[in-house]
């Protein structure tokens, strides 16, 4: 079974389940006011089912989820202890509502073996453990996670599997390509703004600063939409749903970061025009950068094109164009 076969399709659709579904309910549930000796009794008289890990303790009021007693520490305690003194109360869980898939990530951030489900008033409903993950699948997860953070630096880790120092080269290259068509057509936007740029000195000094956190949006951005395409069925209505999202937070984060910047310009010059061309340049770029950013992975998505290795460079080298066009013909604008 390939990665894609897990991760697209019907497989898919399995992972985004509730995990309420596959829980297990054959476990003793132990009273806090017990003692060692007593719960004991309690096990041999209700059994231990199928597979016990930890033994789960609830308040003998209202039954809810008060701590955990791991299988060593009962079996070694003295029988007069209680129970509430040996018990583990930091008790992680997963909500009644949880998918497969986020129990799945927690298995694998957290190690732990098995984790208590609970309902909105905090009583356990069932335990989902380790032995319900194949270990084909917590691989596949992981390996994900890892190729995402290489994909961001523009390396697809299966692609490159076998290839010699000039396959690797012919695999990279025309792709990077998109990064130096940037470079030149920014070199070539700012020769064309130049009388713009020498005319309000300012301009120059923010310039690096403008285009940075442009590029950094449109990377936040891709990174959610590589996660969304790996783990979720692509639609056009779920594009459409991500897309109104995402423009509402970088709108707010451009609000923000370009207040920040072009009320630094306005202190430090005390120019009021280039100072609200900083600012508004800011806001246009960072919200363009978002979409750029969530659309360039989607589009690949789209017409199948399996290297990924394409998303960062290009998404880059559009962000930059863009941001460097708002920023001139701002100035040109408004000043």
């Amino acid at each position: 079974m390939t990665d894609e076969t897990v991760i697209n399709g019907s497989t898919a659709d399995h992972l985004h389940e509730p995990v309420v579904r596959y829980a297990r309910r054959d476990f003793p549930l132990l009273e806090n006011t017990l003692t060692v000796g007593e719960a004991l009794g309690v096990i041999r008289r209700t059994g231990v089912g199928e597979r016990i890990i930890y033994f789960y303790v609830i308040d003998d009021d209202d039954e809810r989820l008060v701590g955990i007693v791991p299988t060593r520490r009962l079996l070694t305690s003295a029988p007069e202890v209680r129970i509430g003194d040996i018990m583990v109360t930091n008790v992680i869980t997963l909500p009644e509502a949880a998918t497969i898939f986020e129990a799945l990530e927690l298995f694998v951030k957290k190690k732990f073996l098995a984790f208590p489900i609970v309902n909105q008033e905090g009583q356990m409903v069932g335990v989902i453990d380790i032995g319900f993950f194949s270990d084909e699948q917590v691989s596949i997860v992981e390996r994900q996670h890892i190729e995402d953070i290489f994909q961001l630096i523009g390396f697809g880790i299966e692609q490159l599997k076998g290839r010699s120092v000039f396959g690797v080269f012919r695999y990279r290259f025309p792709w990077l390509l998109a990064t130096i068509a940037s470079g030149t057509t920014c070199a070539l936007l700012a020769g064309y703004y130049q009388t713009t740029l020498a005319e309000t000195i300012v301009l120059a000094f923010f310039l690096t600063l403008v285009l940075g956190l442009g590029e950094s949006v449109s990377i936040q951005s891709m990174t959610v939409a590589l996660q969304k395409l790996h783990f979720g069925r692509p639609s056009f209505p779920n594009y459409l749903s991500s897309l109104r999202s995402e423009v509402s937070a970088t709108a707010l984060l451009g609000v923000v970061c370009g207040g920040v910047v072009g009320s630094f310009a306005w202190l430090w010059r005390g120019e009021t025009g280039p100072a609200a061309v900083i600012g508004v340049s800011i806001f246009l770029a960072i919200v363009t950068a978002g979409v750029i950013g969530l659309s360039i992975p989607t589009v690949l998505h789209a017409i199948r094109e399996d290297s990924k290795i394409a998303a960062g460079p290009i998404t880059l080298a559009l962000a930059d164009i863009m941001t460097l066009l708002f920023y001139l013909n701002a100035a040109r604008c408004l000043l």
